[in-house]
């Protein structure tokens, strides 16, 4: 196995079959462990690192047989790398719902990104990493927003990792989230059919709205449960779109209670003082085939908490 470069030394790194179509930057940031991301941008951008002896951006995907030359890495550039602390790291490993040899599936607490960036020095990703030093490799599936909470899927091989993409874009991975609505709800069923357009706003915001030249998306959303202030509801997208079900939910006139990007300001601030603290989303369960065998696998994360503590709250 290679080692971290040192201070002086070039490294060689070989591309083997399970790791064929990994984004090279992602392969260094696996391989290269204490060395700042930025200053692996650094060296891909400057052209220091060499594929097959040519030049590579950071978005370049690798091949089989591939020979990565990365140059020597000074001692004063292999910063120590802040990394998950230990009660994070025990509730990352404490909310595993499943694992073998080619997926890992957690209970991803809410207010924790899947992976770092935007100013977050790690995620999701990055505590597994810590948890599992000997995992060559772990990369997403999916990912969920940074407040919700539920079942996140993380593939553990290449080949997993491909075919479970081929079922998300497929629309055959089925998942069903538990969210509140703002307002009662008189409907028992309903089907969004809405497409939808994202922008990104300069400040790296993703911003999505309902737009007649946006992407296919549909929604399908059963009451569950009725309060005086707020509906309970499955809500089961049938397309897998950015903020999806938060905007589809605002569109029928009754947003996701705390959803401070596209709720109600009036109804989440009496939430609010009723004791939720939190976006009310929760990826409750997921249906798929498992990459290997193709056995049909269902995960399902129990609502935390403070979610099922705040519906006891609720008058109905």
């Amino acid at each position: 196995m290679n080692a971290p470069p040192t201070g002086s030394a070039v490294l060689w790194l070989d591309v083997d079959a399970e790791t064929a179509g990994q984004r090279i930057d992602n392969f260094l940031f696996t391989r290269l462990k204490g060395v700042p991301k930025s200053h692996v941008y650094r060296i891909l951008r400057s052209g220091e690192v060499r594929r097959n002896g040519g030049r590579v951006q950071p978005k370049d995907r690798l091949e089989a047989g591939d020979k990565i030359r990365v140059p020597p890495i000074r001692l004063a550039e292999r910063e120590t790398p802040e990394i998950p602390g230990r009660a994070l790291r025990n509730r990352i490993e404490g909310n595993i719902l499943h694992e073998d040899e080619d997926l890992l599936v957690i209970n991803k607490p809410s207010g924790l990104a899947v992976h770092g960036g935007s100013g977050l020095s790690f995620g999701v990703i990055e505590g597994l990493r810590e948890i599992r030093p000997e995992a060559r490799f772990l990369e997403l599936v999916h990912r969920l927003d940074r407040e919700t909470s539920g079942c996140l899927l993380i593939a553990k091989k290449r080949s997993a990792l491909r075919i479970l993409h081929e079922q998300f874009r497929d629309d055959t991975v089925k998942k069903v989230y538990l969210a509140l609505l703002a307002g009662a709800w008189a409907r028992t069923r309903w089907i969004v059919d809405a497409p939808l357009q994202k922008n990104v706003l300069q400040s790296g915001e993703r911003l999505v709205k309902v737009a007649r030249d946006g992407k296919p998306s549909v929604t399908e959303f059963r009451r569950k449960e009725r309060y005086a202030q707020a509906t309970l509801v499955e809500a089961r997208p049938i397309t897998g779109r950015t903020h999806q079900i938060r905007v589809h939910a605002q569109s029928m006139g009754h947003p996701v209670a705390g959803d401070e990007r596209y709720g109600d300001g009036n109804a989440n601030r009496e939430l609010k003082q009723l004791g939720l603290k939190r976006l009310f989303l929760h990826s409750a369960a997921t249906t798929l085939r498992h990459p290997r065998t193709g056995a049909v696998l269902q995960f399902e994360a129990p609502l935390p908490p403070e979610l099922a503590d705040f519906l006891n709250t609720l008058a109905r």
